[in-house]
């Protein structure tokens, strides 16, 4: 993470890479490691870790039906419209 000072101003500048940790990583990771991380992104979350795990997992992780390639449904069903 990277905080910078000009002019009497902070900012914060987003890490250019998304985190690549599984579901797993998560729920195994020390409270020392998420708070850090979280730290990196701008977050800052107050509780005990397995809030911050479940904060965690939802900010960084996909949802299953988003990770999925999206099924392309075909129709051969041909509709006709009458102009009178």
């Amino acid at each position: 993470m990277e905080r910078k000072e000009k002019s009497g101003a902070s900012f914060f500048q987003m890490p250019l890479h998304y985190p690549r940790y599984t579901k797993n990583d998560y729920q195994n990771m020390p409270e020392a490691k998420l708070d850090t991380l979280l730290a990196e992104y701008g977050l800052s979350v107050h509780g005990d870790l397995a809030y911050k795990r479940a904060f965690a997992m939802g900010a960084f992780l996909w949802p299953n039906h988003l990770a999925q390639p999206p099924r392309h449904n075909v129709s051969t069903t041909h509709h006709s419209v009458s102009m009178s």
